[in-house]
């Protein structure tokens, strides 16, 4: 809990600068997500730019989703430019277990550098870690159980030396050593677009000044809180506005008083 409240204060302390290359949809949500927690957000995606604005970001964040030609290589530019700078790198493999052009383009960025944390939905998260899985859009399969994903999770953190972040109906992160539980959240969170690549903003924000798997762990816990504050009868468009005034507000004794993490030592079966 402290560590948690540490990093949440060090980024209104610090105010940094998180550069996103995401997708149309859930632009406007990733950008108020990181004002909302204290950081300042930067879209730009224009591959004769995002080198300069790369260099001068505290963290960067990459998103799959609704991809394009002019995206995948700002990305490769702007991912290759934080691995010179040593800037702590977000990916989120938005569609890699349904699009085999992004599970490529995927691969190929890996061999570019490995970012600091993968991010996926459990269907994206597992397709990475078993090559023959596919599914059905950008959903995540509701048959891949908690326990699966930790494994899946774990294995590609060792793989990579890296951080998986799988978002479902329990979050999960893993380093490798550590696999870490996160049971927030609502069924609402999915009524609304945007809200898994929010959770790529978030954890982009953290990642500015805490390199390690409680990044990952404070976004899970902070959108997760939010979520369930922000439940209402109203509909989508209520609880997206809910949504964002519960990120802006959230409070150390709320996130104290509702969290639900558990984290346990990785043992390979």
């Amino acid at each position: 809990m402290n560590k948690l409240n540490e990093i949440r204060a060090a980024v209104r302390k610090k105010q940094p600068l998180i550069h996103c290359i995401t997708n149309p949809i859930s632009i406007n949500q990733c950008a108020n997500a990181i004002l909302a927690i204290g950081a300042r957000p930067i879209m730009a995606e224009h591959p004769a730019e995002v080198r300069e604005i790369t260099e001068t970001a505290d963290a960067l964040m990459l998103n799959l989703g609704n991809i394009t030609d002019v995206r995948m290589k700002s990305m490769e530019i702007s991912l290759r430019t934080a691995k010179e700078k040593n800037i702590p790198v977000i990916l989120d493999a938005v569609g890699v277990a349904c699009s085999g052009l992004r599970r490529d383009y995927l691969a190929g960025l890996l061999e570019t550098g490995v970012p600091t944390v993968i991010k996926g939905n459990y269907s994206e998260i597992y397709a990475m870690h078993h090559a023959a899985y596919r599914s059905s859009g950008v959903d995540a399969d509701a048959a891949i159980d908690g326990e699966t994903i930790g494994h899946a999770a774990a294995e590609l953190a060792r793989k990579y030396g890296t951080i998986i972040l799988a978002s479902g109906k329990t979050d999960v992160a893993a380093d490798g050593e550590r696999i870490m539980y996160v049971r927030n959240g609502t069924p609402q969170l999915s009524s609304v677009t945007g809200t898994g690549c929010m959770l790529g903003a978030l954890c982009g924000g953290y990642l500015s000044v805490c390199r390690d798997i409680h990044a990952a762990a404070t976004a899970c816990a902070v959108l997760g809180v939010c979520g369930q504050l922000a439940g209402t009868e109203k509909g989508s468009g209520s609880f997206m506005v809910n949504l964002m005034d519960a990120l802006s507000t959230l409070t150390d004794a709320q996130l104290g008083q509702y969290m639900k993490i558990e984290e346990m030592t990785y043992e390979k079966p």
